[in-house]
């Protein structure tokens, strides 16, 4: 008989080996998503095929999302005619809609709230900032830059770039 500790273990085990196991895979079709904008759009991956795609999770208390949510912009700016696009969802409660919305007016890129959001695929949002790259055939090119190297100019050039280039 399993004492109440290695049941916990065990259980703890079994819950995080399906968060994992439900985390999309680099270089595998991404997962489909879709998301009401704050402006009321409607934004899902098919509507988006033939793009280059930044899905981007965020919050408005997270300091790390603060400092590369301008450089998204500026990216997005100079690119989306190129055929960028980046989707902002924040993480937020509903009840966080005004200071979220009062953030987002400061980016050209359309945001969403997670409650507006079926992003199930891309496995648990629980750490910040988690970026997704998609490219314009849907395969899931780099997947949760969180922990690894910061959203900046240069990483967006040498990791973006070369995905609008591709036909």
């Amino acid at each position: 008989m399993l004492t109440w500790k290695a049941s916990a273990l065990l259980t703890l085990g079994f819950l995080a080996a399906g968060c994992w196991a439900a985390s999309p895979k680099e270089g595998e079709p991404a997962p489909a998503f879709a998301a009401k904008s704050l402006a009321g759009q409607q934004i899902d991956s098919a509507g988006l095929k033939g793009k280059v795609v930044i899905l981007h999770f965020w919050a408005t208390w997270c300091p790390p999302c603060r400092e590369e949510m301008p450089a998204l912009d500026r990216f997005y700016r100079e690119h989306r005619a190129e055929g960028l696009e980046v989707v902002a969802v924040s993480i937020e409660e509903s009840a966080d809609l005004a200071k979220v919305r009062e953030a987002a007016k400061a980016y050209s890129f359309p945001s969403a709230m997670l409650a507006d959001a079926r992003v199930d695929g891309f496995g648990r949002i629980w750490a910040l900032p988690l970026t997704f790259l998609i490219d314009r055939h849907g395969i899931l090119r780099k997947s949760d830059w969180t922990g690894g190297e910061k959203i900046d100019g240069a990483s967006l050039d040498r990791l973006v770039l070369p995905l609008l280039r591709e036909q």
